[in-house]
């Protein structure tokens, strides 16, 4: 992007920053998100090409490392890039309070829900050898209807295509309610209590599904208004 023309250190950064989707970038990247593929699971409206180019330019810049093994590439954040982290999330905080979304078609994507929901699920909470989740968005086609999401050894895989394995958990809500869930406009319990999501099948999964489930990092953050 063109220069501001002044030494003002917020000029600088918003030389280096100002740039669109580049904040979100830096969020993939900060939640773990190293490899391409990645990236574009948390930003799907991004294209190939102007995430190749954000990246680039994130580099020149010194706030990413790229890292290549054989034909395996990594990009992590340098130490500047880390010290971005916190005023990224305090822009998060900040837009949740004061221009929360209020979760209209535009801002909705069942694919970025279910990838949000896997980052923040607590993998560690399973103990059985497999446990897989059937995730059912009962207003979307049913090309988008269905997600599975396989914890298995602390790791949590998503799944466009049913993965065969026997389903112990089904959640079926429509898009919004389990994205409002998600961000904390409301609470699954809450969500279950007036049968705006049915879960079925594992008992003691229902019952503790609220000490699993995961929510966002502003999930907790009230609005102004």
């Amino acid at each position: 992007m063109r220069g501001y023309g002044q030494f003002c250190p917020i000029a600088k950064a918003s030389e280096v920053l100002g740039e669109r989707w580049t904040h979100l970038v830096i969020r993939e990247l900060s939640l773990g998100s190293d490899s391409f593929n990645d990236l574009r699971k948390g930003l799907p409206l991004m294209s190939p090409s102007l995430l190749s180019s954000r990246l680039k330019s994130l580099e020149e810049a010194g706030i990413v490392q790229r890292q290549s093994r054989g034909s395996h590439v990594r990009y992590l954040l340098t130490k500047a890039g880390d010290e971005l982290v916190p005023i990224i999330l305090q822009l998060g905080t900040w837009g949740h309070r004061w221009v929360r979304s209020d979760l209209s078609s535009a801002d909705l994507d069942p694919g970025l829900l279910v990838w949000d929901i896997h980052r923040t699920l607590k993998a560690d909470f399973f103990t059985a050898e497999r446990t897989v989740i059937r995730i059912e968005f009962t207003d979307m086609a049913s090309s988008k209807r269905f997600w599975w999401l396989v914890i298995r050894d602390g790791d949590v895989d998503v799944c466009l295509k049913d993965p065969g394995f026997d389903v112990d958990l089904t959640i079926s809500s429509d898009l919004k309610t389990l994205t409002a869930v998600w961000i904390g406009d409301t609470t699954i319990l809450k969500a279950m209590r007036e049968n705006q999501v049915q879960v079925a099948g594992s008992p003691n999964l229902r019952k503790t599904i609220s000490g699993w489930l995961g929510t966002s990092h502003f999930a907790d953050v009230k609005a102004a208004r």
